[in-house]
């Protein structure tokens, strides 16, 4: 028993710390006890997963050189995910931390002592664990290198309300706030929080990382100028080698950028002598000859050499590329362009690199006019380069253009040609020939070496990786291109689109793209069906020499040698050169280029059948010009040789030129007074607005809007049979327009014997509405709400989408959210359902969670203002499938009457905080009310015992203690009493300026 009694000792002092550090106790030895378990076990952990996650990102990191490269490896969108499952595990690990040591319970204070103002400050204090700030920044900087930037944003922007009195701790979580917003795109944020800061003083320790802040910021802005100091400080703190020597590759690039090409150069030669990856180097090395000042020549010698180096075999794009520049630099387009293609043909990779080659050689082409090479690069480019990119724009429109204009002009280049051969004498045509046939020859054995290069290569890869795991640049790009789903891949997406081409040729990216009718009501033949016989024709003519390219007959057979070829050629070349002159003028802007084809064509061929609509666009054209001399001579040949044609009673409208200017909004205003009309009743106002429309505005944009309403009105006059008619016009003339299929589905709805019935829209209907009748069927027992609270509900706001201002209202909720809802991250869909539209808000994990929202977003006025017309709704997750189908709105508003309305929901502000707060369930979970009295009940002893001012009122003065409070503080925190010692505080409370807070930090510098 003597024995047993130290044990019995030791366990009971155990027993009494382990109790006396309870996250509900907030003493010196709970403090102490959190900050050693968060430290030394979750912390840990956390550390060593973001650790391991930042090596792998560095690792794996590929950087675009042939641009200006990020400051940070997650500036990548290919390298946003490598490393994501240990970010993941760190996130936990802190999540945790946080739950189980975070102390938010204000210490026991002797009510006699004075308190200074280090004291006030720390009894205001939201956290009084002294180590979990480095849980929230590991947490932060996670969620930002794993790409998660809007989570950051929440966990920063917290961090930085929860220690507002700490400046050094509050200062470096608004750096990373900042850097956030950064990465996100979100510039006037990052302003505001940049804006912000520099009013104050930085504190000492967080100046490394406003020195990050500031440099990632003036690079995202393009101010160059102004991020290189900054720039030169963040590599002066780096501590990784392999980052600073990217850093090093940054800065030559930025002073390259702004024509310090000789620091450039010593900033590249940084860069090699940090012995980088080779990638790195490489693309170090040759950045340096393309600043080397006053030497072109040396230069592009340097760089050949580079090229034929087996080492620079999967570079040859970049090296030819910098050659191509050094050209450009030099105002010799022809050799850039040579270069560019060089290195296009030669260039083993299709990745972003070929894409910027690829995208700078189509500019170069569309500058000159050649359009057809231009959408040769711009095809394979938009789909290799990143859809943020800035420029990424411009190529996809220019992309659409040429998809339209580029058959026009290869039709007039080709016909030109063949005219051309017919010409020539036999010996000179079938030498032309004969060229095309070697050319075609040698390109086509290129391709296959090239190909079997590649089998051979893949094959060897294989055997490779399964003998070693040594990896060369080659091994390590195929590996992350493998590595990459379908659609972020570049490789695999063009050799999808060449396949694509191949069996089906080309198509526009548009719904429906097999079928060459797109009406709902069939009037011809599938494409597909006509696809399958054009393949049968193929193989029918397989050994058939005039379809065989690699023999004479093929050519000669398209030469326009008699007099009925001849005008077959020359109506392809008149209708090409037609299209192609319209194209140049309205989509392309290039007046002149238009102004050429168009007079070719009028001369050349005047018998051309659209030959008053060619007059008509010279018109506009010089008019644009402001040549109205000659526009109008083109009027009176419109008046003379075409007197009955459309374009001529256009141009001599009196409201020409007042439909010209004002057109489009006259035409709006009168397509909303008729649809306002048509939703009132005024049927024969809709009729006489769309006889204004038909004969005013026979183009307009709303046309087709007008044959519709115009014949849901006849419908509601009783006439059906006109009713059809207009819709079998809306079919035929606009198969394009949304309601084209509405139209169609109509008219086959008749076909299959349905009446026809009126068509006036009824907003009190819609509420009633359901598409399963339940009514007398055993379906209605199968099929019941939810009435559960714990579980996911949304905010749901219904309406007529012609009755809100959707867009506004879209963006007052956004602003809303992100104004009071820093933590918590709602999500926002509008979808369309039964003709209505619905605004729906996720995020909520209970009733009360929803509810709350529910009654603070309706105080907000102007949101009140955009939803009058708006029935909001609560509805959980479970139920709203079958909102609408089983049960109709009005179902639901009686369910929820009867089921959620009478609840009592929680006091506590639930979507303030990121983690709700939870009670130690016992043996029974709890419900919110018994939490409620709970949390009240402490909140109400926090009071008596505390009586401290908070936080958001730091300009009162705390009120001294009452001397005739009745309620003494308990009897266990009496250690901290020490009246006697006036100048050093007592041990609860520690001043604010020794913080100490780098003792940790820096076991993380350099991730």
């Amino acid at each position: 028993m003597k024995h047993a009694v130290p044990y019995f000792i030791a366990f009971g002092l155990v027993v009494t710390l382990l109790l006396s550090c309870s996250m509900q106790q907030n003493t010196a030895k709970s403090r102490w006890w959190h900050a050693f378990n968060t430290r030394y076990n979750v912390y840990y952990n956390g550390s060593m997963a973001y650790i391991d996650g930042s090596l792998e990102k560095e690792k794996g990191n590929k950087d675009n050189f042939t641009e200006i490269i990020p400051l940070y490896t997650v500036g990548n969108k290919e390298s946003r995910s490598l490393g994501e499952t240990n970010f993941n595990r760190a996130i936990e690990k802190c999540e945790k931390a946080i739950k189980l040591h975070s102390i938010k319970r204000h210490p026991v204070w002797d009510k006699n002592r004075r308190k200074t103002a280090e004291d006030i400050e720390w009894l205001n204090r939201k956290e009084y664990n002294p180590f979990l700030w480095k849980v929230w920044m590991l947490m932060g900087r996670s969620q930002f290198h794993e790409g998660n930037f809007e989570e950051a944003v929440s966990t920063f922007a917290y961090m930085s309300r929860l220690y507002a009195t700490q400046p050094a701790i509050y200062q470096r979580a608004q750096a990373w706030l900042a850097k956030s917003y950064i990465e996100a795109g979100w510039q006037y944020e990052a302003e505001d929080v940049i804006r912000n800061m520099q009013r104050d003083s930085i504190y000492w320790s967080a100046q490394k990382e406003w020195d990050y802040t500031y440099a990632d910021y003036y690079i995202h802005i393009g101010d160059y100028q102004k991020a290189i100091p900054y720039l030169r400080k963040v590599i002066s703190h780096e501590m990784r080698r392999k980052q600073k020597a990217r850093e090093w590759f940054l800065m030559g690039q930025l002073l390259a950028e702004t024509g310090q090409k000789a620091a450039a150069y010593k900033a590249y030669q940084h860069v090699v002598r940090l012995s980088p990856p080779y990638d790195l180097a490489f693309n170090a090395r040759v950045a340096m000859t393309e600043v080397m000042a006053g030497k072109p020549k040396q230069m592009i010698a340097k760089l050949r050499r580079m090229a034929s180096s087996d080492n620079n075999k999967e570079y040859l794009d970049q090296v030819y590329y910098a050659i191509g520049n050094i050209y450009l630099s030099q105002k010799d387009t022809l050799h850039a362009i040579g270069a560019y293609e060089q290195g296009n043909e030669l260039g083993v990779r299709s990745g972003i690199e070929k894409g910027v080659l690829l995208l700078k050689l189509g500019d170069l082409y569309w500058q000159r006019n050649k359009f057809g090479d231009a959408k040769r690069c711009y095809d394979v480019a938009i789909g290799l380069l990143d859809k943020e990119r800035k420029d990424y724009r411009q190529l996809s429109e220019r992309l659409q253009v040429l998809e339209e204009l580029v058959p026009h002009t290869d039709a007039v280049e080709l016909q030109d040609s063949l005219q051309q051969l017919a010409k020539m004498n036999e010996h000179d045509r079938n030498a032309a020939i004969d060229r095309v046939i070697t050319a075609l020859k040698l390109k086509e054995k290129k391709e296959q070496k090239s190909q079997s290069v590649e089998g051979n290569d893949g094959y060897s890869g294989m055997q490779g990786g399964m003998e070693s795991n040594t990896e060369t640049p080659s091994q390590s790009f195929n590996s992350s291109q493998q590595a990459t789903w379908y659609f972020y891949n570049p490789m695999t997406v063009a050799r999808g689109k060449e396949m694509f081409q191949r069996r089906w040729g080309k198509r526009q990216n548009i719904d429906n793209w097999q079928r060459i009718n797109k009406t709902v009501v069939a009037l011809a033949s599938d494409s597909i069906a006509e696809q399958a016989e054009l393949v049968e024709d193929t193989l029918q003519k397989t050994n058939d020499p005039e379809a065989d390219p690699h023999r004479r007959e093929y050519y000669l057979k398209q030469i326009p040698m008699t007099s009925e070829q001849l005008e077959a050629s020359n109506k392809l070349l008149a209708d090409g050169l037609f299209h192609s002159g319209i194209i140049f003028k309205d989509r392309l802007d290039n007046l002149d280029l238009s102004e050429k084809t168009l007079l070719r064509l009028i001369h050349d061929y005047p018998n051309f059948a659209q030959i008053d609509e060619a007059f008509y666009h010279l018109y506009l054209l010089y008019a644009r010009r402001n040549e109205l001399t000659r526009a109008e001579s083109y009027l009176d040949r419109l008046h003379k040789e075409c007197p009955d044609s459309k374009w001529t009673a256009l141009l001599s409208d009196p409201y020409y030129r007042e439909n010209a200017r004002f057109g489009k909004h006259i035409e709006d205003s009168l397509y909303a007074a008729s649809y306002t009309a048509f939703n009132e009743g005024r049927y024969h106002e809709v009729l006489g607005n769309e006889h204004v429309s038909a004969k005013r505005f026979p183009n307009g944009a709303n046309r087709d809007k007008f044959l519709f309403i115009a014949a849901l009105s006849k419908l509601n006059d009783g006439d059906a049979k006109a009713c059809l008619q207009d819709l079998n016009t809306l079919v035929s003339t606009y198969p394009e327009s949304q309601l084209s299929v509405m139209a169609g589905m109509i008219i086959n709805g008749v076909k299959a014997g349905k009446q026809l019935r009126g068509a006036k829209f009824d907003m009190s209907t819609v509420w009633s509405r359901r598409s399963d009748v339940l009514n007398d069927s055993d379906s209605i027992h199968a099929v019941k709400l939810s009435a559960e609270r714990d579980v996911n509900f949304v905010y749901m706001l219904v309406y007529n989408p012609d009755s809100v201002k959707e867009n506004q209202l879209l963006f007052e909720l956004a602003k809303y959210n992100f104004a009071s809802y820093l933590v918590r991250n709602f999500e926002i869909q509008v979808e369309e359902a039964e003709g209505m539209h619905r605004m729906i808000v996720r995020g909520f994990q209970n009733y009360d969670e929803a509810l709350q929202y529910a009654r603070h977003l309706h105080r907000q006025e102007a949101i009140g203002r955009l939803t009058k017309k708006a029935r909001p709704f609560i509805i959980s997750e479970q139920n709203m499938p079958l909102l609408g189908r089983q049960f109709s709105y009005d179902d639901y508003a009686l369910f929820y009457q009867k089921h959620f309305a009478p609840l009592r929901i929680s006091t506590l502000q639930l979507l303030t905080e990121p983690v709700p707060s939870t009670i130690k369930p016992t043996g029974k979970p709890a419900t919110a009310e018994e939490i409620d009295r709970e949390l009240e009940r402490i909140s109400q002893q926090d009071k008596d015992y505390y009586p401290v001012e908070p936080v958001s009122k730091p300009a009162e003065k705390p009120k001294p203690a009452q001397q005739s409070q009745s309620q003494k503080p308990q009897t266990e925190p009496q250690k901290p009493r020490k009246p006697t010692l006036v100048k050093k505080p007592a041990t609860p409370v520690k001043p604010v300026k020794p913080l100490d807070l780098d003792d940790e930090y820096y076991d993380l510098d350099g991730f």
